[in-house]
């Protein structure tokens, strides 16, 4: 235990000195800034009206401006961070904490297609003690569906990510097939490297994006359409338009009106690495427990065993890598078993009463055959974005 406190108290004062380190950086920079302000008031007799406008016109104007205020650029800097607590927002009276995330890096062999095999089983073994105060205690740990982590829920909350209203259901899910997501893996933003992340904050920032903001459905098609004209050259078509719609009503499944900045967050992470980097890349960001689900949905649907599905099956797997949640289940009917994190009421996984409903034979020898690496590289991203805790779909699958 005395090693953790050290460690922990380590931690703590490196990060203090680097907030203070920023506060004062940045009353340097708002210094001049303040100064130059208070000069031109007295220079110069406005109107209120003149002033107003002028107020306005630095509102619209945003974080692409020089002159940011401290809290946009505290805001710009926990999204390039990935963090999601400001330090004046965390308690940290009987507090762990939060760990500086790491963002990862290219390495010269990601684009080199991965050793995945169907036939090798891989053996999923989760950590002994707890990532966070590293103790055993067997029962009581909470592992992650996706990584190897397992916590406990005590350090949950003393970390702040754990709060009252997702106590029970972390408790309830962390030891069933639906299974629960840490804080590492539930957070799409934390695959991007800071190369990737820096070109995401930019086009934000032009497209006049506020971090931590909810987007309604006008913001949401607005800002759709001004990516699509600055990476075209042109006006998005009707079509694109309509395929932003259905995914706004699938990052928005309550029915808000809005959908929350953490699920716009991990859409926008995920869109961008689908666009930057190649599937084999893609691949490489799987975990033992994504591989293996990815296995039983193949071997599932490949039911002559030989080694090939249909297109059509391919898709019908997309679409249930995000049914994480028994009331989303009751209402499908799913051909195949365990395909992603599946509850133990769902119809998939229940052994009596009525079959699901089956794919005809034919439609194998009528459509394109897809092989288990073709399978992967087509579902990888799906795969990926169904890693948050969020009952939204990050990566909405085509029809």
């Amino acid at each position: 235990m005395g090693v953790l406190m050290s460690r922990r108290q380590t931690v703590e004062r490196v990060q203090k000195v680097s907030l203070a380190v920023s506060a004062f950086k940045d009353g340097l920079r708002e210094q001049p800034s303040t100064r130059r302000r208070a000069e031109a008031g007295t220079a110069r007799q406005g109107t209120l009206e003149q002033e107003v406008q002028e107020g306005e016109e630095e509102a619209v104007a945003g974080p692409s401006q020089p002159e940011e205020s401290s809290a946009s650029k505290a805001a710009w800097e926990r999204l390039r961070d990935g963090r999601g607590v400001e330090p004046e927002e965390f308690d940290r009276a009987n507090r762990f904490t939060p760990p500086a995330f790491i963002r990862p890096k290219r390495e010269l062999h990601d684009d080199e297609p991965p050793d995945i095999s169907l036939e090798q089983r891989e053996q999923i073994v989760n950590d002994e003690m707890c990532e966070i105060c590293e103790v055993w205690t067997a029962e009581s740990l909470f592992p992650c569906r996706i990584c190897h982590r397992v916590y406990h829920d005590g350090c949950l909350r003393r970390m702040g990510y754990l709060q009252k209203d997702s106590a029970v259901e972390v408790t309830e899910t962390a030891h069933t097939e639906t299974g629960w997501s840490c804080y590492y893996c539930d957070n799409l933003n934390l695959l991007l490297t800071e190369e990737e992340m820096y070109s995401l904050m930019e086009t934000l920032k032009n497209c006049k994006i506020i971090p931590g903001v909810c987007l309604t459905l006008d913001d949401f098609l607005h800002y759709k359409h001004q990516v699509h004209k600055q990476q075209f050259e042109r006006t998005m078509p009707e079509a694109k338009e309509e395929q932003a719609a259905l995914q706004f009503n699938a990052l928005d499944p309550d029915k808000k009106g809005h959908i929350e900045w953490q699920d716009f967050l991990s859409h926008e992470s995920i869109q961008l690495l689908q666009k930057i980097r190649p599937q084999n890349a893609l691949l490489r960001l799987l975990t033992p427990k994504e591989r293996e689900r990815a296995r039983a949905a193949f071997l599932a649907l490949d039911q002559d065993n030989d080694g090939f599905i249909g297109e059509g099956e391919c898709r019908q797997a997309r679409h249930t890598w995000f049914r994480k949640h028994q009331k989303e289940m009751l209402s499908c009917n799913v051909s195949i078993s365990h395909v992603g994190p599946i509850s133990e009421g769902s119809p998939a996984s229940s052994r009596n009463g009525k079959s699901p409903e089956k794919i005809l034979p034919a439609t194998k020898q009528e459509e394109t055959s897809i092989d288990w690496p073709g399978f992967l590289r087509e579902n990888v991203a799906y795969i990926l974005a169904a890693r948050p805790n969020s009952a939204a779909l990050h990566l909405q699958p085509l029809a």
